[in-house]
């Protein structure tokens, strides 16, 4: 029998666009992070999330982020790195009213800095919001 919660967690795996088997890196981990979502999206996967240090593609990228962290301009130029073409950046922020909310015009002042596009979001746990961004569609392959 599955219990209510796990439910949910799985749901939130789900709503992040995770998909079994995705490689998924994790960045600016800490004492507040939600570790239910972090495990729903582990257990989806099907393995560990990879920490910031790694040399691996990845298809998603979880970008913790708190008003106190610094620039996320230069957070998102970093997790782009390791990105997949087609591979997307969750930044998870505290929600209004939480300790180190970021309000949402900062994120969208940081995001075609970083050569980003914004396109959905979300709400991830009770303390957490998820603001969704891919590398914008360009006209690279031709054929």
């Amino acid at each position: 029998m599955v219990a209510a919660g796990d439910a949910g967690k799985v749901g939130v795996a789900e709503k992040l666009g995770i998909e079994p088997g995705m490689v998924v890196q994790e960045i600016g981990w800490d004492e507040d992070v939600d570790d239910d979502v972090r495990a729903a999206i582990e257990e989806r996967i099907g393995s560990d999330l990879l920490d910031e240090d790694t040399d691996e593609v990845v298809d998603v990228v979880l970008l913790w982020w708190r008003e106190s962290d610094g620039d996320l301009v230069d957070a998102l130029m970093d997790a782009t790195g390791p990105l997949a073409e087609n591979g997307v950046i969750w930044v998870l922020t505290p929600k209004t009213g939480r300790p180190g909310h970021v309000e949402p015009s900062d994120i969208a002042e940081a995001v075609p800095t970083a050569g980003l596009a914004q396109t959905s979001n979300i709400s991830v746990a009770a303390d957490w919001a998820g603001t969704r961004l891919v590398p914008p569609k360009t006209v690279k392959t031709r054929r």
